[in-house]
């Protein structure tokens, strides 16, 4: 992975790592379901949310990463 690279993207998760991991991660998975729903044409799908943003990449996980360093996802860290 090339783009976006490791040192835009901390700042967006606090500057953790894991924290960065865990939210790339989930949202992916978000995005798996979404096409997944589609493609089973699955009732429900308003629940589920497209990618935020255009993109060439089909990688799941690089387009999380591009999701949040356009600042797509926002990050609250735990209390």
């Amino acid at each position: 992975m090339d783009k976006p690279r490791i040192d835009e993207l901390l700042p967006h998760a606090g500057g953790s790592r894991y924290a960065l991991v865990m939210i790339a991660a989930k949202r992916a998975r978000q995005i798996n379901s979404y096409y997944h729903s589609l493609g089973e044409n699955t009732m429900g799908i308003e629940d589920l949310t497209p990618p935020l943003i255009t993109t060439r990449s089909t990688n799941l996980l690089t387009i999380s990463f591009e999701e949040i360093v356009d600042n797509k996802i926002e990050y609250q860290a735990p209390d």
